[in-house]
């Protein structure tokens, strides 16, 4: 949990939402997709503090979507790191220091969790925010370079996103969910200052009941090859 979402609102949309710029890389209407797996490109919303403003300004940035640590000596580490859970993103060696100084947001239109019937077969369902806006999944970010590799060679820019314990918008479906964060924690939560474990961390919780909505889909969403707009379409199981 997470381990797929879609990303279908073009950025140039996100980047009004979220008040922020569109980083180098990102085009303003990008290619939509409704299967995000591990190891895709993701975008992220970063906090940073310009010179002569007194706001915090943000931009809309691509990530690969799987964290590598700073210290990992290949990027596969990453593969496994797309999720971070929320009571020990502070502490765990792969995490605290993206938790202490890179925390981001990263958009989604909605994501996929799946229920295990009782014959034994997994339903997948499509949640989304209950008032159409676009998810704000609470994040943390990464820069890692090849230390092996061309002095010139760019990092990667990567991500995980930060889980907690499902509130019973999940209704027993399943019991982990993404942190969805409220646009009025935004730049607490972006402001690379801000390094206040116990404030940080008293955002790592459930949105509020009611805060998301969702409906059973097509188990095609399993398969990473299929990528269109009737994966998010409601199924009768």
């Amino acid at each position: 949990m997470c381990g797929r979402f879609a990303l279908i609102t073009p950025p140039a949309r996100l980047a009004r939402y979220f008040e922020a710029t569109l980083g180098d890389g990102v085009e303003p209407e990008q290619a939509p997709s409704w299967n995000v797996a591990p190891t895709d490109q993701v975008l992220g919303v970063i906090g940073r503090h310009t010179e002569g403003q007194a706001t915090l300004s943000r931009a809309l940035t691509p990530f690969r979507w799987g964290l590598i640590p700073s210290w990992a000596k290949d990027p596969k580490a990453g593969s496994r790191l797309f999720n971070a859970r929320g009571e020990t993103v502070a502490t765990k060696a792969s995490f605290r220091s993206a938790f202490k100084s890179h925390r981001i947001i990263v958009p989604g239109d909605g994501f996929y969790e799946w229920h295990k019937l009782n014959n034994g077969r997994k339903q997948p369902h499509y949640f989304t925010r209950a008032d159409g806006a676009p998810l704000a999944m609470a994040g943390i970010s990464e820069w890692w370079r090849d230390r092996n590799g061309p002095a010139d060679a760019p990092p990667i820019r990567s991500c995980s996103i930060i889980t907690t314990t499902a509130s019973q918008d999940m209704e027993g479906i399943h019991d982990r969910m993404p942190v969805i964060l409220s646009p009025d924690v935004f730049d607490v939560w972006l402001d690379p200052e801000i390094e206040d474990v116990n404030e940080l961390t008293a955002l790592v919780r459930a949105a509020p009941a009611g805060t998301i909505l969702h409906h059973p889909v097509s188990a095609r969403i399993g398969n990473v090859r299929n990528n269109d707009p009737d994966l998010v379409a409601p199924i009768t199981p």
